[in-house]
């Protein structure tokens, strides 16, 4: 019996011959084979990490977004609604009189200043009179020399007069000439005459001594009103020019206890402004006190500065205690529309939507009441709104509800988490 060799015997004639590859050929081929195999291992690698990372990232989120929501809410209310708009004003009395010169000189007496009382008639300055002194003086001179005039023509008439009688007489008995009664009568015209231009020249000079009198009165400054004086603007010794422009001396409130704000409101919001509507406004020398007053005129007149475009919005108040100063700036609000007792709920809660809840497309507007710790939408119907409440006409609200205005994520111990991002 004859042995058979195995696979593993090189003297079988089927036996598995391992032939060597050559040096050269080896040394090319493995590492090539081993390049490749080390980039596969890499890719697969990375691929496994990226799977890893991202199963390890979305059981974070989980976890941190399993911990809870937080609602900021706010009640339901009932209040007073005001819709306002702001301006920006300065305070001044209701009339302020300017007192100024019509003379020129200078100034001789001043018995005014700052915060003096006032009353009508009351002498405030006086500009030296003398130049005006000569000038009446003169007028009267001149008015005397035309009266003396008159009489002496009116002599002249009486005996024109009675020459022209006489004449008249002789001339019908034929005593006298024709040519003699004529240049009689032509006499008494001209004395006729000479009384009528007597007359216009008397009142000519008394023109003339009127307007030196009223010049010479002028040179005393007085007041026209009863008032208080807020501005004095010459000195003892300082001489006024009245030529183009009359100067100003003193600026006479009428009345401190009346004050009115002109506001410059702009021309966007002059639309809702209307006779009668309350405002309030704030002075910084009194910033905890609010001023009430009521719009008493919206002037038609527009002012432009730098292309905008701005209307004069005088607002009256009571200023019985003078603690308002004429030049005060005036933060000025004024009431354009208000409801009192009104269903009213934040504004925040109109804009609040729950995250991951798809928008609402619809033009009514909605709120979101926590109701057993699940926020719920109610659609409202909303009225007037101010800068902080938006009155409720409609809807399935009711006093004390709580409505939603924010939110926040929180962890299990009470830190804030990130939100779970959306895919």
């Amino acid at each position: 019996m004859n042995k058979q060799s195995g696979p593993g015997e090189s003297g079988g004639k089927d036996a598995l011959q391992i032939v060597p590859f050559p040096a050269t050929e080896r040394g090319v081929r493995e590492p090539a084979a081993q390049k490749r195999g080390t980039a596969r291992y890499w890719a697969i690698g990375v691929a496994v990490a990226l799977l890893l990372a991202v199963g390890t990232i979305s059981v974070w989120w989980s976890v941190g977004s399993g911990s809870g929501i937080r609602y900021a809410t706010a009640p339901v209310t009932i209040g007073p609604i005001a819709r306002s708009i702001s301006a920006t004003g300065t305070v001044n009395p209701e009339l302020t009189i300017i007192v100024g010169t019509y003379v020129s000189g200078v100034i001789q007496e001043l018995s005014c200043d700052y915060n003096t009382q006032v009353k009508r008639g009351q002498s405030c300055a006086k500009i030296d009179p003398r130049p005006y002194q000569s000038m009446v003086d003169q007028g009267k001179a001149n008015l005397a020399v035309a009266k003396a005039q008159l009489e002496k023509d009116k002599a002249s008439l009486v005996y024109a007069k009675l020459s022209l009688e006489r004449h008249a007489t002789l001339v019908q008995t034929n005593a006298v000439s024709r040519d003699a009664y004529d240049n009689a009568k032509s006499v008494y015209d001209q004395a006729q005459a000479q009384i009528i231009f007597d007359e216009a020249t008397i009142q000519q000079r008394q023109a003339v001594l009127d307007a030196a009198q009223v010049n010479l009165d002028y040179t005393n400054i007085i007041s026209p009103v009863d008032g208080t004086v807020v501005s004095r603007n010459v000195t003892m010794g300082q001489t006024v020019a009245a030529s183009f422009q009359t100067p100003t001396l003193f600026l006479i409130a009428t009345d401190l206890t009346k004050m009115q704000v002109d506001a410059n409101v702009s021309e966007s919001d002059i639309g809702g402004i209307r006779n009668g509507n309350k405002a309030t406004f704030t002075v910084d020398a009194y910033s905890r006190r609010a001023f009430e007053g009521r719009v008493t005129q919206v002037r038609q007149s527009p002012q432009t500065v730098q292309n905008v475009v701005t209307y004069d919005v005088v607002v009256s108040v009571d200023n019985s205690d003078l603690a308002l100063k004429p030049g005060l700036t005036a933060a000025t609000r004024i009431i354009v529309d208000q409801r009192s007792a009104v269903l009213r709920v934040p504004n925040q809660a109109l804009r609040y939507v729950p995250t991951g809840t798809v928008p609402h497309e619809t033009k009514q507007p909605r709120v979101w009441v926590l109701r057993d710790g699940t926020p719920a939408p109610v659609q409202v119907t909303g009225g007037l709104d101010d800068d902080e409440f938006t009155e409720i006409v409609q809807g399935d609200l009711k006093v004390d509800d709580k409505v939603i205005i924010a939110e926040q994520q929180t962890s299990v111990n009470g830190r804030s988490a990130v939100p779970r991002p959306r895919l």
